[in-house]
């Protein structure tokens, strides 16, 4: 094994392998990955290999394009099968809420050239015959779903990178990593170590315990997750093409064909976490303990809303972890303070979305930007508020209610109140309704003496519109208080301080005692944010900005900042 490489990744997943695809399909060679047993022996290898398009955020529905249609690429490449199962999905609606949902997917599909289809129930029925169609209303059909093989992917991925120059080495577990002065890395292990320019900790399951060697905690959570396979069903048979994938959002579980069976899973509402605080070493290509109790909820859906299912027998059940970010979204870039430490981790839908990981940090490391904006990815979006009890209870939230739709004006309720500001509790004593925002509480609105302080869930005009509206009077025709504890804010200080944010700011820096709205842009032009700054003298500005995006805002003034006459203070 080399003693030196530009990059080592940790991690032998369908993330970990991706990205050293996309490394050297991006011109960096000198990769080596590391894997603790085998490749996919932790998540990857018990998935059931799911992929399709639709996400909430556009920018990650488009990796997720990516990432489906890389698949035939990686197969030319590496001469390793995918086994892509392109079958197209059905997302089925049971109410009309449900199908107003829909709506707004295929909108946004079809701005993203998606072709999304809105279909009946008797459409439905059609596409998928294996439903009850008395109990929906109707779906959206997506030709671009499917299935893969997961061993499939992650050895191609693997393979193809390896033509190009890239190391693999099983039974290799990362024990420690110890930064050098000069800002390498050593990558210790029981053989030796690896000395790294950069470390990637793709390392799914045991992430958390990559990111605790340098004094990182991220907020991961891995929860047990199960799915049965059926025995073979006489309405599969002598099908001359493979049925449809599909998903019932009300029974809250999703449904494929597994040779001459189905293969039905779910996400439970009472969901259960595994190994909370430590993910143990020794744990590989396991299984956890059945527990159809736990899922019988949505199982009895289930077979009402699919027939043909009760009557089957079950074959298989299939629980194992799967790791989580507090959002459901995965954790992706480069961390504020650690030199040339990168994640990509927290991906629980690899096969949709791992390739687009790959190549957003990919691109990132070698060019210095992702390539799009994949907010909803960056890791920079949680900060030290995101404690261990809070990814707890937020995972647990986001894993019960995936399939359920979260309306625009939705504030969901585990882990609050985490923050308040010394003003919270007279807030509320004058009816504030208070929104979660990067888990600090703020008013939304004010409910009026008598009226509970409680906002219905809605996709139209909710409760809270006329008093809104009374509040927006008041500002307007007399005067008001704005509360901006949830806004960041960054003081700016020294003798190079005007120079510094004349350099990275789009517009001109004020005169003192004046203020000015300015976006900041990267060297090709990219919005990186918009700030309000105003100068309280010569050397000294303040800066008000999006409270979410302040720590990727800080790792941005860290890039830029001259070696001296500057100081930051968030």
């Amino acid at each position: 094994m080399k003693t030196h490489a530009q990059v080592v990744v940790i991690g032998g997943g369908v993330v970990g392998a991706s990205v050293l695809y996309h490394l050297t399909k991006l011109g960096w060679t000198d990769v080596v990955l590391l894997e603790r047993a085998e490749l996919t022996s932790g998540s990857t290898w018990h998935a059931a290999g799911g992929m399709h398009t639709v996400n909430g955020d556009p920018n990650v529905a488009k990796l997720q394009q990516y990432t489906i249609r890389l698949y035939k690429e990686i197969e030319a490449i590496s001469g390793q099968s995918c086994g892509v199962h392109l079958t197209g999905g059905l997302m089925l609606a049971g109410t009309p809420e449900r199908f107003d949902w829909m709506k707004m997917v295929l909108a946004r599909g079809r701005y993203l050239g998606m072709e999304l289809e809105l279909v009946s129930a008797e459409e439905a029925a059609a596409l998928f015959p294996l439903m009850d169609k008395q109990h929906f209303v109707g779906g959206i059909f997506d030709p671009m779903e499917g299935h893969v093989d997961p061993y499939g992917v992650t050895h191609a991925y693997a393979r193809a990178a390896q033509m190009k120059g890239a190391e693999v080495h099983r039974q290799t577990r990362v024990t420690d990593l110890k930064r050098r002065p000069d800002g390498t890395w050593d990558v210790v292990f029981a053989a030796g170590s690896i000395r790294a320019e950069h470390v990637v900790n793709a390392g799914g399951l045991w992430a958390r315990e990559v990111g605790r060697m340098v004094g990182l905690e991220l907020p991961v959570l891995a929860m047990e997750h199960q799915y049965l396979l059926t025995e073979d069903m006489p309405e599969l048979k002598g099908r001359d093409r493979e049925l449809i994938h599909a998903i019932d959002f009300d029974g809250e579980i999703y449904l494929r064909q597994e040779r001459g069976g189905m293969l039905m899973g779910t996400y439970e509402r009472h969901c259960v976490p595994w190994s909370p605080k430590v993910t143990p070493w020794d744990f590989g290509q396991d299984l956890l303990p059945n527990d159809l109790d736990r899922i019988a909820p949505s199982l009895e859906v289930g077979f009402r809303h699919f027939p043909p299912i009760e009557r089957a027998g079950i074959r298989k059940i299939i629980n194992g972890p799967f790791t989580f970010a507090p959002d459901g979204n995965p954790l992706v870039g480069p961390i504020r303070g650690l030199k040339n430490y990168w994640v990509a981790c927290g991906v629980m839908a690899g096969f949709s979305q791992g390739g687009g990981v790959g190549l957003a940090l990919s691109n990132w490391m070698v060019n210095g930007d992702p390539g799009a904006d994949i907010w909803a990815m960056d890791v920079a979006r949680y900060g030290n508020w995101a404690t261990l009890a809070y990814t707890n209870a937020k995972v647990r939230e986001n894993y019960s209610r995936r399939f359920r739709i979260r309306f625009p004006n939705e504030e969901l309720a585990a882990a609050r109140p985490l923050r308040m500001t010394p003003v919270y509790e007279r807030l509320k004593a004058e009816g504030a309704v208070f929104g979660d925002y990067c888990g600090l509480e703020h008013p939304l609105w004010f409910a009026p003496k008598g009226v509970p302080a409680t906002e219905e869930v809605t996709f139209r005009r909710s409760n809270a519109h006329a008093h809104v509206g009374e509040e927006c009077r008041a500002v307007r025709e007399r005067v008001g208080l704005l509360e901006i504890s949830n806004y960041g804010k960054f003081e700016v200080t020294g003798p190079g301080a005007a120079a510094f944010l004349s350099r990275v700011m789009a517009n001109r820096v004020p005169a003192v005692g004046r203020m000015v709205l300015t976006p900041m842009l990267n060297e090709a032009g990219k919005l990186i944010g918009d700030f309000t700054i105003g100068r309280v003298a010569e050397d000294w500005f303040f800066l008000v900005c999006t409270y979410a995006a302040e720590q990727y805002y800080l790792r941005w003034f860290d890039r830029h900042l001259p070696p001296a006459g500057v100081a930051i203070r968030p």
